[in-house]
């Protein structure tokens, strides 16, 4: 007897995940993660921030260049070189005091920072701005020039 192929029957699935993934994301949702990264940047102004806020502005700093990268809103670029030099100054400090803080001009360019980012993230489709978070990632793992904390701490061990 011959081997009969029987075919499974897939349930089709809705456009909703489609259009979600075309849509740009809503604004409840980018007002949330405004609200992580403004009251991070408030903790640095306050001189009460920890590494979980530092890394707040990192991830931040780390996806508007790459979406400039990416040619979504390459006027970022200058302010986000001014503020990964404070945040590198910031974890330097850190090491020193076991304080967190940033200077005037520091905290002018991550506010800079994170409106650029606002911008970007609200002017692209889902789909776009979660392959930046996943080029972020890989370029971290590569050793892309963006900042890294363990790194930091990592070079400064070294020398």
């Amino acid at each position: 007897m011959r081997k009969r192929c029987i075919r499974k029957v897939w349930a089709l699935v809705g456009p909703e995940h489609a259009i979600a993934g075309a849509g740009i994301t809503s604004r409840k949702d980018l007002d949330k993660l405004l609200m992580r990264e403004l009251s991070s940047l408030d903790a640095f102004a306050k001189g009460k921030a920890s590494l979980e806020e530092w890394s707040d502005m990192e991830n931040v700093n780390n996806l508007a260049q790459t979406l400039a990268s990416m040619g979504v809103g390459r006027e970022a670029l200058p302010d986000c070189r001014k503020a990964e030099e404070s945040l590198i100054e910031a974890a330097e400090r850190f090491e020193r005091t076991q304080r967190m803080g940033l200077s005037g001009p520091g905290l002018y360019a991550l506010r800079q920072v994170i409106e650029w980012h606002d911008l970007q993230r609200s002017s692209i489709a889902r789909s776009k701005y979660e392959e930046a978070i996943r080029l972020t990632g890989a370029r971290l793992k590569s050793g892309y020039a963006t900042t890294d904390l363990g790194s930091m701490f990592k070079q400064k061990e070294e020398a």
